[in-house]
């Protein structure tokens, strides 16, 4: 009897086998169950036979493009997608022999990328849970929602192709998922009805650097490339090595924009980071050369480090980014209430507080409160510090009938006394009375605190800030 592992083996080897006759290949981006962004011109390529005639067939409008590929088989087409729906269609590629791509969708395409966080499965991660997962994956069945996830890879140089699948939504599958990603999805699937297909490429731990095109690196000498593999000091730290390995294979697929989730091991560098980031995103723009796409991601959460950094800095360098770099939005979570753990469990929010961002910014639902609150205005009345805040909606902020004990105010002598605060509107007036003459006011900037103010009508959080610069 044939033992089932000799049965893999002959499968495996006949697969491999047809995969050697085939001329045509193709990334394995770009297979069976994949979403195709929609109403866009849409990058295919692959490799065949040096000088070949390659042909790509899409079934949605029956059309045939040609192209001839180069001296080192490489070629690459561009194809017009229709409106997005829940038909499946075909891709068809030949250069005389045929490789057929089926169950394509067309819809919104999006880049999840990051490090632990957005890594973070649905099932969770051990004594790590993810909040209402298990009734979340129990209703999971959504041909609409299909994840892609690239299997990790740190290289010193670009790669072209890498390893894996386009999977569609169900409880078998969802456990896998990236449960910020999946969150994100469901709701712009559910809002916009149409498919969303999720790109995700993360990697635990993973340093901001480490993401960057090695072009957008070079006005950066305080992260210096590495060479060769070798050279790789740090496999999910080290300067452009996941571009290379996890960014590079999948740069041009048609997308509608990127959420990203990074930045607790970069706490030690908040100033850089603001520069880091800016880069980051201009230079994934320019390797997809498709415009200023939208670029959302989630603020850090509070958090327990236990060392001598305020990640209150580093939190404020990522609210920055909304105003160095185009077309970014900041999703705030300072009310996560995960001071234990490094990953909060309420992924839902995460997710979803994207989302939001997406259907105001990139969908045109701008009249729907999206943005947490935003300091506007900070100037003191006798020796009431005054603090207006926008983006808190026609019905201004709110405690919640809460106690506000998070707020620090300073006078010349920069020393910072605890403080009371009173909301009125989208006004706070914060008084110490230890401070007679204040000048500077700090609002849960510190490493745990968690906010006790959020927009009455959103319900979304007010972040961490401090108005001095000391």
């Amino acid at each position: 009897m044939m033992t089932p592992f000799f049965k893999y083996a002959l499968i495996t080897v006949a697969f491999f086998g047809l995969q050697v006759k085939a001329d045509v290949k193709l990334p394995a981006i770009f297979s069976d169950n994949m979403v195709l962004q929609q109403q866009s011109s849409v990058a295919v390529w692959g490799w065949a036979k040096p000088n070949a005639g390659v042909s790509v067939t899409t079934s949605w409008n029956g059309r045939s493009y040609s192209v001839r590929s180069g001296a080192d088989g490489s070629w690459r087409v561009k194809v017009a997608t229709p409106a997005a729906g829940f038909k499946p269609f075909t891709i068809t590629v030949s250069d005389g022999k045929s490789v057929r791509l089926n169950n394509i969708l067309i819809g919104e395409v999006w880049i999840c990328s990051g490090q632990s966080n957005m890594e973070m499965p649905m099932k969770g991660w051990s004594n790590q849970p993810i909040e209402g997962a298990a009734e979340a994956i129990a209703h999971s069945a959504n041909d609409g929602i299909r994840c892609f996830t690239l299997q990790k890879a740190s290289t010193a140089t670009a790669r072209t192709d890498c390893a894996g699948a386009w999977e569609a939504a169900g409880p078998q599958t969802v456990p896998n998922f990236t449960a910020t990603g999946y969150y994100f999805a469901r709701f712009l699937n559910e809002a916009l009805g149409v498919p969303v297909g999720l790109i995700h490429t993360s990697w635990g731990g993973a340093r901001i650097e480490a993401w960057m095109t090695p072009a957008s690196l070079k006005d950066i000498p305080e992260k210096p490339i590495p060479a060769t593999d070798a050279d790789i000091k740090i496999n999910n730290g080290s300067p452009a090595v996941l571009y290379n390995g996890m960014i590079h294979p999948i740069a041009g697929y048609g997308i509608r924009g990127a959420v990203w989730y990074q930045g607790e091991s970069n706490r030690d560098e908040p100033a850089l980071y603001v520069r880091m980031f800016d880069k980051l995103v201009r230079g994934w723009r320019d390797i997809w050369d498709v415009g200023e796409f939208p670029f959302y991601y989630c603020q850090i959460a509070p958090y327990e480090y236990n060392d001598s950094r305020n990640s209150g800095l580093l939190r404020e360098a990522q609210s920055k980014g909304m105003t160095t770099t185009p077309n970014t939005g900041m999703a705030v979570l300072m009310d996560a209430r995960s001071n234990a753990c490094i990953h909060p469990p309420k992924k839902k929010d995460a997710g979803e507080r994207m989302a939001l961002w997406a259907l105001a910014r990139t969908y045109g639902w701008e009249r729907m409160q999206y943005r947490s609150p935003e300091l506007k205005e900070f100037r003191t009345e006798g020796r009431v510090a005054v603090l207006v805040f926008e983006h808190a909606g026609s019905s201004g902020l709110t405690s919640n009938g809460g106690e506000i004990l998070n707020f620090r105010v300073a006078g010349k002598d920069k020393r910072f006394y605890p403080a009371k605060a009173a909301i009125n509107g989208n006004t706070v007036y914060v008084f110490s009375a230890s401070v007679a003459e204040p000048v500077a006011v700090r609002y849960c900037f510190d490493d745990t605190s968690a906010t006790e103010i959020f927009a009455l009508e959103s319900e979304l959080p007010l972040s961490s800030f401090r108005t001095d610069e000391w």
